[in-house]
């Protein structure tokens, strides 16, 4: 079957509305999904399993960031496993941006593979979202890069291809908002062989929806996860 070197991690909380419709979206072209419930209060992991996904359950809500690194555990532990797609419960993603990533990270004919593909919302006009909103993100992405030795144009976009190589390397300590700059920065300094891990960005659509929104896609939480970076 194709993508079965995939795995699709999935961080949930309190998503009981949308995530059985996430999975089963996500599983027709990727048959590899383990949602990580961190602590829901609601039917989020059972409505996940249902829909046919791995689940893992925290007892408590740890964050975004101790969910991916369960995931990512619970991926390394399949050793057909190459790639790592890190991808949001509540709908705003694209199953058809992952192929596109995955196609950039796997290289053809005309260029090398890379071990880091990573979404961004701001390389092409397809994802709306306000100007301020826009402003305060360019914000984090400037000091992300400034402080990790990357550059990247979006590095809170929680849409991201990781090879395995990558993966077993992480350790996410940081379990809010800041989670996603200390992942770049882990990533910004790994070597292989020597050299700078290979990286690359690609477009895609973030889908604001008024659901996403009222969990947490507001203007209210670009600036926590600036203040996050700043005083982390």
């Amino acid at each position: 079957m194709q993508n079965e070197d995939v795995w699709l991690v999935v961080p949930l909380y309190d998503e009981a509305t949308v995530i059985g419709d996430v999975v089963r979206e996500a599983r027709l072209t990727f048959p590899k999904v383990v949602c990580v419930d961190d602590g829901s209060h609601d039917r989020s992991a059972d409505l996940a399993e249902q829909a046919g996904a791995a689940v893992v359950r925290h007892p408590v809500n740890l964050g975004q960031g101790a969910a991916l690194q369960t995931g990512f555990a619970y991926a390394l532990a399949d050793p057909a496993m190459r790639y790592v797609v890190t991808y949001d419960a509540d709908g705003q993603h694209q199953v058809h941006d992952v192929e596109v990533m995955l196609g950039r990270a796997r290289g053809g004919a005309d260029r090398d593979p890379v071990r880091v593909v990573f979404g961004s919302r701001f390389l092409d006009e397809r994802t709306e979202a306000s100007a301020m909103k826009r402003l305060v993100l360019r914000a984090a992405v400037a000091y992300t890069n400034l402080t990790t030795g990357t550059r990247l144009t979006d590095a809170h976009n929680g849409l991201r291809v990781l090879h395995r190589d990558v993966v077993e390397r992480l350790d996410i300590t940081q379990n809010r908002m800041a989670h996603a700059s200390e992942l770049v920065a882990q990533i910004g300094s790994m070597r292989f062989e020597g050299r700078q891990v290979e990286y690359a960005e690609e477009p895609v659509h973030i889908l604001y929806t008024d659901y996403s929104r009222a969990k947490g896609q507001s203007l209210w939480n670009a600036v926590n996860i600036l203040a996050e970076l700043i005083w982390r």
